[in-house]
């Protein structure tokens, strides 16, 4: 079975092949295509899989190329993980935000704004290349904004294209584990969007385990998002948000926190990577040894804005082992193999979530086997929720028509009509930096 990444020169496809290769089942993966454009980064990335495939007998085999119609033909997965722009272009799109005072962060926000409108086209030509070249294949994509790219891409791709996130799996794993049960028994009642969702129940053996964690002042201090979110607040809320909502919720303290920061997330990352990838090309050095001590830094500096607002203090060591290459695995499996499963996962809504139409992806429990993906029915959100997921999904609907017609005033409206943007002054003030920052965005007329 032929996989391939977008994105092949990515810091984080390492834990894709890695989970690779602890798949010894009939069926699994044997072949990976490395796609990217940058041929430095291709090269330092194929070192790395090099030194995780010595030893392991059968290692699925790795190429690379930077022409993208040879990466696509004859895929029978095709995972997407591009960034458009780098991390020099993430890192603008939290400048420009913060200049105007308002959340830069890349998927949320003005900077999620900016990095869809640049990244909208680039994959909306992938799925037309994929239709064409490999049109049984399935695309998992991780692009982000992973909602909104999805929604893009499954305009040409139908259900065939399936959007991935590993925050929902972590939110739910950190749920059960303080409340002493295995993830494996448990089944997580989360809905929403990418990146805005709510965990609203915790079940094992048809009892909901969550209203156990809500009581509990010492639990919910004891996790991730209790101490980031505060135990009254998620009382309140009477469920466990994925941590993406504290933006939202706290914004204007984590606004600060960015303006105060040293420097952005996507300017540590920037000039992190850059290191990475400049050491990796030395023969002297392990480039995977190299790889696992940047990874480590990078996550244990993930969403430190967040935590220093929230007084949240540092990550558990527990929660530093990622977890979307697990989705990622678990889901070629179940469609490969039709080994059926439940995942939470970015898919069209059908009739999910009455408040949407049946195009509009959202993330929720879906089950899944040969045939692909498919929505649970869920409980309807409360009110306010229903707000939220309504008015982002109405910016991620503008934001897919300023791509689709060039529209400057399109993408205008998208980032008037952010909950997080409060100000039209201040959405064109921001398209015109982004504009400014961003020379692809000249499409934009």
């Amino acid at each position: 079975m032929r996989l391939t990444i977008l994105g092949g020169g990515g810091f984080r496809v390492p834990l894709v092949y890695g989970a690779l290769l602890g798949d010894r089942a009939e069926g699994r993966v044997t072949e990976v295509v490395l796609h990217d454009l940058d041929p430095a980064r291709l090269t330092a990335v194929t070192r790395v899989l090099a030194e995780q495939a010595a030893g392991v007998p059968d290692a699925p085999r790795v190429t690379a190329t930077t022409d993208l119609d040879e990466a696509l033909t004859g895929a029978d997965f095709v995972f997407s993980a591009i960034r458009v722009g780098g991390l020099a272009g993430r890192a603008e799109d939290e400048r420009v935000a913060l200049a105007e005072g308002v959340l830069g962060q890349e998927t949320v926000g003005a900077g999620g704004i900016a990095y869809g409108l640049r990244t909208v086209p680039v994959a909306t030509d992938i799925a037309r290349r994929v239709a064409r070249l490999a049109p049984d294949a399935w695309v998992i994509n991780f692009t982000n904004p992973a909602g909104l790219v999805t929604e893009a891409m499954s305009r040409h791709l139908g259900d065939r294209v399936i959007g991935i996130c590993d925050t929902p799996v972590g939110l739910g794993r950190r749920i059960a584990r303080v409340l002493g049960v295995r993830p494996d028994q448990a089944w997580i009642d989360y809905v929403g969007l990418n990146h805005l969702g709510w965990v609203r129940g915790l079940r094992v053996a048809g009892r909901d385990e969550l209203p156990r964690l809500l009581a509990d002042p010492a639990l919910l201090g004891s996790f991730e998002e209790g101490r980031l979110f505060g135990p009254d607040w998620l009382r309140a809320l009477g469920a466990i948000p994925n941590e993406y909502l504290h933006y939202y919720y706290f914004n204007r303290e984590t606004v600060r926190a960015y303006q105060r920061a040293e420097r952005t997330r996507g300017a540590f990352l920037r000039d992190q990577q850059a290191g990475f990838y400049a050491a990796a090309g030395d023969p002297d050095v392990s480039a995977l040894a190299l790889w696992e001590r940047t990874r480590a830094e990078r996550e244990a500096t993930y969403m430190s804005e967040n935590r220093e607002a929230a007084g949240a203090g540092e990550r558990d060591d527990d929660d530093l082992s990622g977890g979307y290459e697990k989705v990622a695995l678990a889901l070629m499996r179940a469609i490969a193999r039709g080994e059926r499963t439940t995942l939470i996962l970015n898919v069209r809504n059908r009739h999910t979530l009455p408040v949407l139409d049946a195009d509009a992806v959202i993330e929720v429990p879906c089950l899944v086997g040969a045939d692909g993906a498919h929505p649970v029915a869920v409980d309807p959100l409360p009110g306010h929720a229903t707000g939220l997921v309504c008015a982002v999904k109405a910016v991620e609907r503008e934001v897919l028509a300023a791509a689709d017609a060039g529209s400057r005033e399109r993408a205008v409206t998208a980032f008037a009509l952010h909950p997080l943007v409060d100000s039209v002054t201040v959405a064109r003030r921001l398209l015109d930096g982004y504009t400014a920052a961003h020379p692809g965005l000249a499409y934009l007329r």
